[in-house]
């Protein structure tokens, strides 16, 4: 009887990937590690430039992520099936080259929220460096009730309208009252979801099926609310 006759067809167990301890390069980041800054919002403040992502994931070990869904591939029966890569080719002389980019949104639902976009060879690695991307990207949303038909002065929505565009797309965030929920498409509901906003309206024009402008255009939008002076 040859050895490991009934070991066949079973999977080796796979080794948990240990997170490599993380030692900042960065002033920011080493005052980070030091605990003078105990909340990203401190940062933002004061217009601090991050440039390691492990800052966001160490003041909000809770962020949350989701894809947008920016690639395509023929489905059955016709129709497109959805894909968290989008591939793009090049000719050189060698012969085609392929590429596949990525976007990625973070947020805690609680007022801060990212979008990066990445590409690499690998649907793998071009995932994990627009995650990187997304959270240096943070910004603080204000959020507030500017709808007239609800006025209770909560954060549940925006407090005025405001406009964003990129590429050919154009986007409209309008304030609405308690219990209307995000009326918008799937992917610009990931973005506002993650950034803390329950109730608002949502307008567009363009290309909108170019899912990755649309998502920046959202993006832009918000960051567009801080352009007005006051508190947030």
């Amino acid at each position: 009887m040859r050895k490991g006759r009934y070991n066949r067809g079973r999977r080796r167990p796979r080794r948990e990937e240990e997170e490599k301890p993380w030692i900042p390069k960065t002033k920011l980041g080493q005052e980070v590690v030091k605990g003078k800054y105990k909340s990203l919002e401190e940062i933002l403040e004061k217009g601090e430039l991050i440039l390691e992502p492990e800052i966001v994931k160490n003041l909000i070990p809770n962020l949350k992520e989701e894809i947008i869904y920016i690639g395509g591939s023929p489905g059955k029966g016709g129709g497109i099936r959805r894909t968290a890569t989008k591939m793009t080719s090049r000719m050189h002389r060698s012969g085609r080259r392929f590429r596949l980019s990525a976007i990625i949104i973070v947020g805690n639902e609680e007022g801060i929220v990212g979008v990066g976009k990445a590409g690499s060879r690998e649907h793998r690695t071009a995932i994990e460096k627009a995650t990187g991307q997304s959270k240096l990207s943070v910004i603080r949303v204000k959020r507030g009730c500017g709808s007239w038909e609800c006025g209770c002065g909560g954060s549940h929505s925006i407090p005025f309208k405001v406009k964003g565009s990129h590429g050919s797309v154009k986007v409209t965030l309008m304030p609405a009252p308690k219990g209307v929920g995000i009326v918008a498409d799937d992917e610009s509901k990931k973005i506002l979801r993650l950034a803390g906003i329950r109730d608002i309206w949502v307008k567009t024009s363009g290309k909108t099926s170019t899912r990755g402008n649309l998502a920046f255009a959202v993006f832009n939008a918000l960051k567009r609310l801080n352009e007005m002076k006051g508190e947030l």
